[in-house]
């Protein structure tokens, strides 16, 4: 139960919602309760009256107008509990997500990089959705149930304390034991809901994501029995859960019909030492319509497993430590001038033994265009995200302007630099929304300036800026989704610029252009150019050649086909 209390926390961010809804919802239900005892009540009394010489005595109006104030009053405390509870359990769910994202981002891409697509959205979505349960199904029926027992029970009373008291221990014995037991049985069926439903989730959008080369090497059937298989788990604990709730009712429905009998029996003599009256009928009607209090007992707990199995995934991201923290306030400011230095930067993957960059020392001044050579996988990538410190180094230090990374506010550190990186993420929106993530404040000749300058101004054409991009809308191709990149670093206009293969899949006409319009926009910035193509290091100033995490070789091109055998081999082999 530890689980959620992080949840329960948030109850204060809603209190008054959520607490008037609970107030609505004991409304409500004491006058269900009223209904149908002032209504076992009245008909017994007319049945009596019309028998005997009372009939013409017998109020029938007061007990009727009753009868039609307390359904009215149920009717509408009805409507109003669920407008009021929902509307303010959708706030905090709508809360709840945020800072679950809030909390997720920083955990990006360190250790929790591996979680699947499909995982992470099914704790987004279903795993924080199932909260609703907790307030709605679990916190709401518990104080109500003890509330309205003890009005019925303190009502009852006033005529026979007896028979009140019996009642009400009744039902607070029943209120703590069916939640255990139902808890129990429930259990472990709701983890596997919970735990079902994400694989579920993942092999569906692996099919999804997927379609095109699932269908370009016939392996539908096999995807699809994937799928049927990760199905069968989800349906067996349907169907458990399902045969548990039919047991939870049908013992409530025994303990309804015992209860009854025992009230009757201990009412039969009459109420109060007097003779047998209509009054037997109101304890009667009372008993049936208290199990109204616990039939959301058994529900509420059955499913408490999957929302603690819920609670519990959503908790490694709440409460996991990322590796790289920020300050939460403080830290250095100022905007960078843009000297980079990494003085013997060691670093391996967490889940890797192996070393990916090995004792590296590489000094990047201000306005100097460095670029950085070497073979897929040697450690050019990895060496970026040091510089933008999506990790931190295992060893050595990476700072700017002279000052450590870690020192740095977030927000003058992405500020202070732009990435190009080998993968442009472009989101559901329009082309100008696209954009506008590099620079919000940016009009809309400025984003038409920056599509001409990286040779996409024929997506200016039709819609133009107003474009939908993404699912539903305009698909683009790899190339012009890398320049789409490109446009947004102009945009940002950064003192750092880190260039991760930003011409890769272009053609050589293209691929000259950018190159002559990213050395312009960049003439008075600190570049770093990741490359594994000689491709525009002639009018670099330096050049670093890496091999296996190391830097072996650098200098300017000429000096290095004068000097290096490795530069020289590398560059014949490439002209030819």
């Amino acid at each position: 139960m530890r689980d959620l209390l992080p949840f329960l926390s948030l109850y204060r961010r809603h209190w008054f919602g959520l607490t008037l809804g609970m107030l609505l919802a004991l409304a409500t239900l004491l006058s269900a309760l009223s209904l149908l005892s002032l209504s076992g009540w009245f008909i017994a009394a007319s049945a009596v009256a019309g028998l005997t010489i009372a009939r013409q005595t017998f109020n029938y109006m007061l007990p009727g107008a009753g009868v039609r104030g307390f359904s009215m009053a149920r009717t509408a405390g009805r409507w109003g509990e669920r407008v009021v509870s929902h509307n303010a359990t959708f706030k905090l769910l709508a809360d709840l997500r945020l800072f679950v994202f809030r909390k997720l981002i920083p955990l990006m891409p360190s250790r929790h990089a591996n979680l699947r697509d499909a995982d992470l959205l099914n704790r987004l979505v279903a795993d924080v959705d199932a909260m609703d349960h907790l307030y709605l199904r679990l916190m709401t029926p518990i104080i109500v149930g003890v509330l309205a027992t003890l009005a019925l029970t303190g009502f009852l009373a006033w005529f026979e304390p007896a028979i009140g008291i019996t009642l009400g221990l009744i039902l607070l014995v029943l209120m703590a034991v069916v939640p255990v037991i139902f808890h129990h049985l429930g259990s472990q069926q709701g983890q596997t809901l919970t735990q079902s439903t994400a694989a579920m989730r993942i092999a569906l959008l692996d099919f999804v994501q997927g379609s095109t080369e699932i269908t370009l090497f016939n392996a539908n059937q096999r995807y699809l029995e994937a799928i049927a298989r990760e199905q069968q788990p989800l349906l067996s604990a349907q169907r458990r859960m399902a045969m548990i709730t039919g047991l939870a009712n049908a013992s409530l429905q025994l303990f309804s019909g015992l209860t009854l009998t025992l009230i009757l029996w201990m009412a039969a003599d009459g109420i109060a030492g007097k003779a047998p009256d209509p009054l037997v009928a109101l304890f009667a009607f009372a008993t049936i319509a208290s199990f109204e209090i616990l039939m959301p007992f058994a529900g509420a707990f059955q499913y408490l497993g999957k929302t603690l199995a819920s609670a519990k995934r959503l908790n490694t991201l709440i409460q996991a430590t990322p590796d790289t923290p920020f300050k939460a306030e403080g830290g250095y400011q100022a905007s960078a001038r843009g000297t980079v230095d990494l003085r013997d930067v060691t670093f391996a993957y967490h889940d890797s033994p192996a070393t990916v960059l090995n004792q590296v020392n590489l000094q990047l001044n201000a306005g100097e265009k460095v670029a950085l050579l070497g073979k897929t996988g040697c450690g050019k990538s990895t060496l970026l995200q040091l510089i933008t410190r999506q990790w931190d180094p295992a060893q050595g230090s990476v700072s700017l302007d002279g000052i450590p990374l870690p020192d740095w506010n977030e927000a003058a550190l992405r500020q202070s630099m732009v990435v190009v990186s080998q993968r442009v993420d472009l989101f559901n929106g329009t082309l100008a929304d696209n954009l506008r993530l590099a620079k919000p404040e940016a009009s809309d000749d400025e984003l038409a300036q920056a599509l001409r300058d990286v040779a996409l101004e024929s997506l200016l054409d039709d819609q133009g800026l107003n474009a939908w991009i993404g699912e539903g809308g305009r698909q683009l191709s790899g190339g012009e989704r890398r320049r789409i990149g490109i446009a947004r670093a102009v945009l940002h206009d950064a003192p750092v610029w880190l260039l991760d293969e930003p011409t890769e899949g272009l053609d050589k006409h293209t691929e000259h252009k950018l190159l002559q319009m990213i050395t312009e926009k960049s003439r008075d910035k600190t570049v770093l150019f990741i490359t594994h193509r000689l491709v525009g290091l002639e009018s670099m100033d330096r050049i670093c050649l890496m091999e296996t995490g190391s830097i072996v070789e650098q200098g300017s091109h000429d000096s290095l086909l004068a000097e290096s055998t490795r530069y020289q081999r590398l560059w014949q082999r490439l002209a030819d």
